[in-house]
């Protein structure tokens, strides 16, 4: 028996693979970076270059795609704008988008500035010593990043089991 492909199937296909192109990769940057940092820090100021593009032209316009699709799914869907998982979701797609284009984005190309600085500070060979600035700037980002990512684990976790449906 061959599954219906509905109009409604279509959507939710594209919203499954926003989230997953959109935010799948947030959960490789502590991998890389922790291998940048070990292995050859002054390739850092590049990874936040890339993970700041990545923000721009990745996450934020997938971000909308998943808010379009998701919006059409509720609207068409067997489910109700009350239901908690819903509205939870909804916010949690909100604050992670703002939260790019507001705090993440910014504090990731000022991170690549003080890499750069601190790489050009350091010697031509041997170890770079990154300065307190950019230190306590990473170790903030990391922080709000466990958050961000914890946020998108609850938004997945609310979407398959649907509380409240």
């Amino acid at each position: 028996m061959l599954a219906e492909i509905s109009f409604y199937n279509v959507v939710l296909f594209i919203h499954i693979t926003a989230v997953v192109i959109a935010f799948g990769v947030t959960f490789a940057y502590p991998v890389a970076l922790s291998f940048g940092h070990r292995g050859d820090p002054r390739h850092v100021a590049f990874f936040h270059r890339v993970q700041s593009l990545i923000g721009r032209r990745v996450i934020a316009p997938l971000g909308g795609v998943v808010l379009l699709a998701g919006l059409y799914l509720a609207i068409d869907g067997p489910y109700d704008f009350g239901d908690p998982w819903i509205g939870i979701t909804l916010l949690i797609l909100i604050v992670l988008l703002a939260g790019g284009g507001a705090y993440f984005g910014p504090r990731e190309d000022r991170l690549a500035e003080l890499a750069e600085r601190d790489v050009e500070a350091s010697a031509t060979e041997g170890p770079v010593s990154f300065g307190p600035e950019y230190q306590q700037l990473f170790a903030q980002v990391k922080n709000v990043s466990y958050v961000a990512a914890g946020l998108i684990l609850l938004a997945i976790f609310l979407m398959v089991t649907k509380p409240g449906a």
